[in-house]
């Protein structure tokens, strides 16, 4: 298949987040007494929105979530991600590589544009993305929020995409599918980028291919949700869109 478009995830895949953002929320998991370890809970909630996930926690911990503690973890997550966040090594090379073979690609994140913008931009990232007239625009339209309905439309000059743009989050395709059509491409013509089952089983319900890139995940889960191929090293990627 000649690929025509990359559509990547964001939150390990692009920037190294993931152990950041879950150590925020194994501390207060276990402030509130499961006693987690990082990996149990990158284990049951990476790749997910944990907006969505509220009432696993509630479950777990036999208690009512105070109404502001999901405000407080993004609170705390975010800065810790301004403090540390990276990205991912020889993401630079992959983005160079596909710019200089004009092949498009774009970002389909779970995560909303907000926190993609934070970690986008604290590791050099968003101008890959975004042009600073379609930030603008895209900051202009949030403060009016509800202009555009519940899920505002693209930005011209933005290949962002995130979970505050469609109805339904991974596993479901939505954000997949917005991605490929912003790019005004077919899905089965582009490669999808992912770390997670949940984001995997998105991008095969797009219809797209999906590489698993598993620095933090176990391969044997991204392969049994659907992904054509896994790889470790993201220097390894241009050369697995070529083939």
């Amino acid at each position: 298949m000649r690929v025509e478009g990359v559509l990547f995830d964001c939150d390990g895949v692009l920037v190294d987040s993931e152990p950041i953002t879950n150590g925020v929320l194994t501390a207060m998991l276990n402030e509130l007494g499961l006693g987690f370890t990082l990996e149990q809970t990158m284990r049951t909630f990476m790749g997910k929105a944990l907006r969505d996930e509220l009432d696993i926690i509630e479950r777990l911990s036999g208690r009512r979530l105070p109404p502001d503690w999901y405000a407080g973890f993004a609170a705390r997550r975010d800065a810790a991600l301004a403090r540390e966040v990276k990205a991912v090594p020889g993401v630079d090379g992959v983005l160079d590589a596909l710019d200089t073979g004009g092949v498009p690609f774009a970002v389909a994140s779970g995560a909303d544009r907000a926190k993609m913008r934070l970690t986008l931009g604290t590791t050099g990232l968003l101008g890959r993305f975004e042009t600073e007239q379609a930030r603008l625009v895209a900051l202009a339209r949030a403060a009016g929020a509800g202009a555009d309905g519940p899920f505002p439309p693209p930005v011209p000059g933005s290949r962002l995409f995130g979970a505050d743009m469609v109805e339904r989050a991974k596993p479901a395709p939505d954000v997949y599918l917005l991605a490929a059509r912003g790019l005004g491409l077919d899905p089965a013509r582009c490669v999808v980028i992912e770390d997670t089952p949940t984001g995997t089983a998105a991008g095969v319900a797009a219809g797209a291919a999906v590489l698993g890139y598993c620095a933090h995940a176990d391969p044997r889960a991204l392969l049994a949700a659907g992904a054509a191929a896994v790889f470790d090293d993201m220097r390894q990627l241009a050369a697995l869109i070529a083939s």
